[in-house]
């Protein structure tokens, strides 16, 4: 009798819009992971702007959500999370390539984000992303000693 291990499968991902039935889960993760998180007035001015929100989901449990809003050929990331569970997964390169895809297709040619200058595993992924520091905010966000700097990246898409 021979035992046979059955290879592991690849965990299904999938993208789906969001929506304000979403919010509750969405406010719930953006304050798992972040110390200055969005608030619910700040997601339903965004989505009632028209921004293109989308929900990452992991074998059918959400595990991240984006934000970005195109303007002409200018599209700007406005938030990204990945739950602190599904992170060091390769899901927000994942994300990423998935909303420059998104970004592209309603006619962007460059992308734009803010990020803290202390989130160096955001910087890492997005310098894996192509993005280029392009700018600095100075004092931009807010912080447990004060306010932080925020550095601008810029990507040709």
């Amino acid at each position: 009798m021979s035992l046979v291990a059955a290879a592991p499968q690849a965990p299904r991902i999938d993208f789906k819009p969001m929506c304000l039935g979403d919010l509750d889960a969405v406010l719930a993760m953006e304050r798992r992971v972040h110390a200055f998180s969005w608030t619910r007035g700040n997601f339903i001015d965004s989505l009632d702007a028209g921004h293109s929100a989308w929900l990452l989901y992991r074998d059918d449990v959400l595990a991240g959500h984006a934000l970005c809003s195109v303007v002409l050929e200018e599209a700007e990331l406005l938030d990204i999370v990945v739950d602190e569970a599904y992170q060091r997964r390769g899901l927000g390169g994942r994300f990423m390539d998935f909303l420059v895809t998104e970004v592209r297709r309603a006619g962007a040619l460059r992308m734009f984000l803010e990020v803290r200058a202390s989130n160096h595993a955001a910087l890492a992924l997005y310098a894996r992303s192509g993005f280029d520091q392009v700018g600095l905010r100075r004092d931009y966000y807010p912080c447990n000693a004060g306010r932080e700097d925020a550095l601008v990246m810029m990507r040709a898409l």
